[in-house]
């Protein structure tokens, strides 16, 4: 598999994934206390992806050695994983969906700022903050937000999505600062069973209790996907995303999930979607193209240099062949 596939196949399988959580996780609160419901989710994520790491890689891969390994566990189970979510799942009972997630969708553009100052490799093109923006708007029209909505009522649960949004640009950011050797895979193995702990112990200050779920077929097939699919799965895709291209890259990936949700919601529950909402998905289109301008120039920059010394390297190739004939012939 070419590079470029592998990183639209992490890509489209983290916006996927993901995009499934905003309706799973509004399905499965109506059975499960939020907090709670966010750490079982990463106790089965974190049962299913150290099953497989154990059984895939070899022992010495597995353990962390190095303090970068052990930052870029702490930035993905504390934040990128347990505050980010914990907030999410929380924020979703005091404000809609689409509301909460055209907030979260902040995340793209709140990363160029901490990368700015914490990284020093990654830094925004013109043409880059261009592509947000109006892949920003994208998301707005998809969502179909009034703006008055987004400035009215419900305030706890849009602080709470503001709140995950920083954590999960903060997450993104710390696991490139870290560098880690660890592969994406076996890192977020470790940093699941810290995000349970993390939101396990949110539970236990908020008084949750197990006796208060409701284990209904659509509460545990709720749960399954957000523990299997957005779980384990998603992340694997997205920290491998974030190895190959970046964190400011790599969190675009919230730009594409409203639209999954959107249109899971079109096909799984029969919402309607409207002249605006397609208006948006080719706004968003629009933002992807912007924002790869320069990576696309790259791209056929470093196409051109393979041709051109391709091209001298038989040239030369020629040339030796010519003289060793000539030389030859003298004999």
């Amino acid at each position: 598999m070419s590079a470029s596939r592998r990183l639209f196949g992490l890509f489209l399988a983290a916006g996927v994934f993901f995009g499934g959580t905003f309706v799973a996780a509004k399905a499965g609160l109506e059975y499960f206390p939020p907090l709670l419901f966010v750490a079982t989710r990463f106790d089965i994520g974190a049962l299913v992806l150290v099953g497989y790491a154990v059984y895939r890689f070899p022992r010495e891969e597995l353990l962390p050695r190095t303090r970068s390994d052990l930052l870029g566990i702490a930035g993905a189970g504390v934040f990128a994983i347990g505050l980010t979510n914990a907030c999410i799942f929380v924020g979703q009972q005091f404000t809609t969906s689409g509301v909460g997630s055209i907030i979260y969708s902040l995340n793209p553009i709140l990363t160029p700022v901490l990368a700015a100052v914490l990284l020093s490799d990654e830094r925004l093109s013109r043409a880059g903050g261009v592509g947000m923006a109006i892949g920003f708007v994208g998301v707005a029209l998809v969502v179909g937000i009034d703006p008055a909505s987004l400035l009215g009522g419900g305030l706890l649960g849009k602080a709470l999505m503001l709140a995950a949004a920083v954590f999960g640009a903060l997450g993104s950011v710390t696991i490139r600062r870290a560098d880690s050797s660890l592969s994406s895979t076996v890192r977020t193995a470790w940093a699941l069973p810290v995000g349970a702990l993390v939101c396990h112990g949110l539970s236990l200050a908020a008084g949750e209790s197990f006796a208060a779920i409701e284990w209904t077929l659509p509460g545990i097939a709720a749960l399954g996907y957000v523990g299997v699919f957005s779980g384990a799965l998603a992340f694997i895709a997205y920290f491998g995303l974030l190895d190959e291209v970046g964190a400011i890259q790599g969190n675009l990936i919230f730009y594409l999930s409203p639209v999954v949700a959107t249109l899971g919601g079109w096909v799984l529950l029969g919402e309607s979607v409207s002249a605006t909402t397609l208006v948006g998905f080719v706004v968003i289109f629009c933002g992807f193209a912007v924002f790869g301008r320069d990576s696309l120039a790259t791209e056929l920059a470093r196409l051109r240099r393979m041709v051109r010394d391709r091209t001298d390297a038989d040239a030369r190739t020629v040339r030796d062949a010519v003289h060793d004939s000539a030389w030859g012939d003298q004999d």
